[in-house]
């Protein structure tokens, strides 16, 4: 998604002395920043992090940051979305309401950071479809298309998803020094 950028993209298998960075942040934007700040002061690189998670207006927002971890530490994606359609169970279709929500953060080596916020709007499917994608995307359902996110051509998804709002930004910023909305 960043290959028109010019930019060399290298990941975190590329700086195996990184210690592991706690995301035990309040928000999307904590976490992603922590992560982003730290790895550009121990690498001496311009680092960019993400965090993102699906926020449920039915239930408060939840999961949201927890959303990796919404059925336990040791959750799987099978058993975050028994939960969630659990945590759902009753709830009307027209009150089950969704976003998947993400938040990258680009820190310099000289302290400097941006961020870039993404939303993607939808509700919580009553039972999963599709074989698609990872994560909640077998019950996150998009009402206009009638599909799950995992029902989607993965081309489709790159191109509609929440970090694709986000990367869109952070490309136009790269591209062309636009300012941004932040996050």
């Amino acid at each position: 998604m960043m290959a028109d950028t010019g930019v060399e993209i290298l990941s975190l298998a590329d700086y195996p002395q990184l210690p592991e960075i706690a995301e035990d942040g309040d928000s999307f934007y904590e976490n992603a920043f922590r992560k982003a700040k730290t790895a550009a002061e121990l690498t001496g690189e311009t680092a960019l992090a993400d965090d993102s998670g699906l926020e449920v207006d039915a239930l408060g927002g939840a999961p949201g940051i927890y959303s990796a971890r919404y059925a336990g530490a040791d959750a799987d994606d099978a058993r975050n979305i028994a939960k969630l359609l659990a945590d759902l169970r009753g709830v009307p279709p027209a009150e089950r309401r969704a976003a998947f929500s993400t938040v990258l953060v680009l820190c310099r080596p000289d302290g400097s950071c941006e961020s870039f916020a993404g939303r993607w709007t939808g509700q919580i499917a009553e039972e999963p479809a599709g074989e698609g994608g990872f994560g909640y995307d077998p019950v996150f359902l998009l009402p206009d298309r009638g599909l799950t996110v995992a029902q989607l051509p993965a081309e489709e998804k790159n191109r509609l998803s929440h970090r694709a709002q986000a990367l869109e930004k952070l490309k136009r910023r790269i591209l062309h020094g636009n300012s941004q909305d932040g996050a």
